[in-house]
């Protein structure tokens, strides 16, 4: 049995479109809490993503002995190493549109598998982003589209929505913007056996 360790629903639809069955959990993980700490330990963006999916992943692991349990996350860069989180509220929205305007970003984008709380596959995926320019009005006009489900998102834009607006340039895997290094998880589906080769 796959368990995803998520309640993320692009990372849901990216699954079931794959054809993987799977249940899906959530965590229960204090991820602000989790961040801070990890953040204090000095870990980067692309530590970060792995750390936070496998703690995802081993805290459902308890709750599903012999299941293979999916850990996931995502977090966001600039050129100079400064993370940029989830936005609090639409005004906190509309300033990190304006910070990554006209910019490149990096997304990381973890994604660790247990079994029985022991780690026994983990992948990670860095994709370049480029955002074109983006003037006040269309930002305002962008998040009263698209603002119920971007606030969710690290970077506050949905690739397979309204966001794909945002960008000038994308160099990575789609599917990895969305959250999961699917490809990645797709050849170990069948080493293991799980998914037929």
């Amino acid at each position: 049995m796959i368990v995803l360790a998520s309640q993320s629903a692009s990372r849901r639809a990216l699954l079931g479109a794959a054809g993987v069955s799977f249940e899906a959990l959530s965590p229960g993980v204090d991820e602000e809490a989790a961040k801070e700490a990890l953040r204090a330990d000095g870990l980067d963006a692309r530590a970060l993503a792995d750390a936070l999916a496998e703690l995802k992943a081993l805290r459902v692991s308890q709750r599903v002995p012999g299941g293979l349990v999916l850990g996931c996350d995502q977090t966001l860069s600039l050129d100079d190493g400064s993370m940029i989180d989830k936005a609090v509220d639409r005004e906190d929205a509309a300033r990190i549109l304006r910070l990554l305007s006209g910019r490149v970003h990096h997304l990381h984008s973890a994604a660790v598998m247990v079994l029985n709380g022991e780690p026994i596959w983990r992948h990670i995926e860095r994709v370049r982003m480029t955002v074109r320019s983006l003037s006040d009005a269309f930002i305002d006009a962008y998040l009263d589209q698209d603002w119920d489900q971007c606030q969710w998102c690290v970077g506050c834009y949905r690739i397979e929505g309204p966001g794909a607006q945002l960008f000038a340039k994308v160099e990575g895997s789609q599917f990895a913007i969305q959250g999961l290094p699917l490809l990645p998880l797709l050849d170990f589906l069948r080493i293991r056996g799980v998914l037929p080769s």
